[in-house]
């Protein structure tokens, strides 16, 4: 007998108010619809189309909350994409955030029948006190407007809950396949378009005329200081490059970690992941991100390193370790080697960038600078101003205060600086700093030892790669800029992952089991 994904919600078709209502909907669209083709405003055609499409998600969403969140994920990688095209609305851009409510909303529903289990982190209490010491801090009397509270509330925990939500989706193998898999199509997709981009060239992938305040971010060159080559930075769907840069480095980590799991435990989808590496390759070294590059050639070493270390050895599965190993260096060589054979232009001019800017012989060299003397004095510059043990307020200093100026009409605060260490002392005073090392430190300790747990097992690929990339994005990644962590992309990512990786161990159990139980037993009754 099929169970109704969601009472109340689950036999919504049969119900004569949900039909009402819907018929409603459609009329008032296509009323709407008919004004807009009859005085030709596409951007408002666009803008009935994507209501009324974002209320069929969210029936579907409310009736799977693990449908729900696939249709979070993929609106989540190409909102930017909707905005620049349909002039940088806000009612787009925190499109987002309703969709993540009512995946919230479906799952505590389905939570409080008992569909779905949950579980206590053992960093639950770090994390809280740092959510209370934060939203403490939007009524700090020197914050200009309490919205600059309420938007850096937003963005430092609004996506905490997906910790519970990725624990929960994997309820089998079959679950944690698929959630890669279709994560893997987005990046494909995604990828190539940015690969496409940095080729062609600003005209591709962003409309003829791009809203003012995202213009900059959308048309960005970089120059080679010696050889003056120019290059463009694409953003693929994305608004900035900078965020085109840090879904790549999300995609290397995750594809790199489920290619591992897959040689171990399934054949099926490794020519898939094989092809998703290489693409990555060609848009890492087409991204003109030094950042990135450094970070994800970093992630390779280190990944190969530990797949080694936590190879099964007593089952003799160490050689398939090193076929990860081996793929993936194959991959870094195919994508570089179709690229210079394709396109050389495109390839040379990043790869003179990369070596003119971070090669410490360069005349040019940027390397120990940006990675640490820059970060480290924008650190220092956050305790020159008078209310380093207090703080200004959360938010102040965040993405996105140009909006709340412009439409709150706050008073801009006069205050910032580009490390993200320094932002936690700005916005919350030294308070915020120590207790975001105390939270960093317990999740890390507590993902390790999930890691170790799972040494010697299919699975370890992919906690490593979780545990590595917590630990990048919440250390020196943060330690550079705050707008790491504040990417709605990055940060949603971390803690849905977060949860699935406390989860695996509890797969590899089932698995454990599955397979003991599968074996004839030596001895039996009739043996006698």
């Amino acid at each position: 007998m099929r169970v109704p994904a969601l009472t109340g919600f689950g036999n919504m078709r049969h119900s004569p108010l949900a039909v009402l209502g819907f018929l409603i909907l459609f009329v008032v669209a296509a009323y709407k619809s008919a004004n807009y083709v009859i005085v030709g405003d596409m951007t408002g055609l666009a803008f009935v189309a994507l209501a009324f499409v974002g209320c069929a998600f969210i029936v579907a969403m409310l009736n799977s909350w693990r449908n729900g969140l696939y249709f979070f994920l993929t609106w989540l990688l190409f909102e930017d994409f909707a905005r620049k095209y349909l002039g940088n609305n806000m009612a787009i851009y925190f499109a987002k955030d309703v969709l993540a409510a009512v995946v919230y909303f479906s799952f505590f529903l389905a939570y409080r029948r008992k569909q779905v289990i949950s579980f206590r982190p053992p960093f639950l209490v770090p994390v809280l006190l740092f959510v209370w010491f934060g939203v403490m801090q939007v009524f700090n009397p020197a914050s200009t407007h309490l919205m600059y509270g309420v938007m850096g509330v937003k963005l430092f925990f609004y996506y905490i809950p997906m910790l519970f939500v990725g624990y929960a989706l994997l309820n089998s193998e079959a679950e944690l396949r698929r959630f890669f898999f279709v994560n893997m199509i987005l990046a494909a997709i995604i990828v190539s378009l940015g690969i496409a981009q940095a080729i062609i060239g600003h005209t591709f992938l962003n409309p003829a005329v791009v809203a003012e305040d995202i213009r900059d971010l959308s048309t960005l060159y970089r120059t080679s200081p010696i050889s003056g080559l120019t290059m463009y930075r694409p953003t693929s769907v994305f608004v900035s490059t900078g965020r085109f840069g840090n879904f790549l480095l999300v995609t290397w980590l995750v594809v790199f970690g489920f290619s591992g799991y897959l040689l171990l435990r399934h054949k099926r989808g490794r020519a898939l992941a094989f092809i998703v590496l290489a693409l990555t390759v060609a848009g890492l070294a087409l991204c003109s991100s030094r950042g990135v590059v450094l970070w994800s050639s970093g992630s390779a070493i280190a990944g190969s390193i530990a797949f080694i270390w936590g190879a099964p050895w007593r089952q003799r599965e160490v050689l398939r370790v090193l076929r990860t190993v081996q793929r993936t260096a194959l991959s870094i060589v195919l994508g570089i080697v179709v690229l210079l054979a394709a396109y050389p232009e495109a390839l040379l001019s990043r790869v003179a960038f990369y070596t003119e800017t971070l090669s410490p012989s360069s005349t040019a060299s940027q390397l120990q600078n940006r990675t640490w003397d820059y970060p480290l004095q924008n650190f220092l510059g956050a305790f020159a101003y008078d209310r380093w043990p207090y703080g200004y307020g959360i938010g102040t200093t965040s993405l996105g205060t140009q909006y709340i100026v412009r439409f709150f009409h706050a008073r801009p605060p006069a205050i910032g600086v580009e490390s993200g260490f320094g932002t936690l002392v700005v916005e919350m005073g030294i308070g915020g700093l120590i207790l975001w090392f105390v939270m960093s430190f317990a999740i890390l300790l507590s993902a390790w030892r999930v890691v170790k747990k799972l040494r010697g097992s299919p699975w370890f690929p992919l906690a490593f790669v979780i545990f590595w990339y917590a630990g990048l994005l919440l250390v020196p990644m943060t330690f550079a800029g705050m707008a790491t962590y504040e990417d709605f992309v990055l940060n949603a990512y971390f803690w849905l992952l977060l949860g699935i990786l406390f989860r695996l161990p509890t797969l590899a159990l089932s698995a454990q089991y599955a397979t003991a139980v599968q074996i004839p037993p030596m001895y039996s009754p009739r043996m006698c």
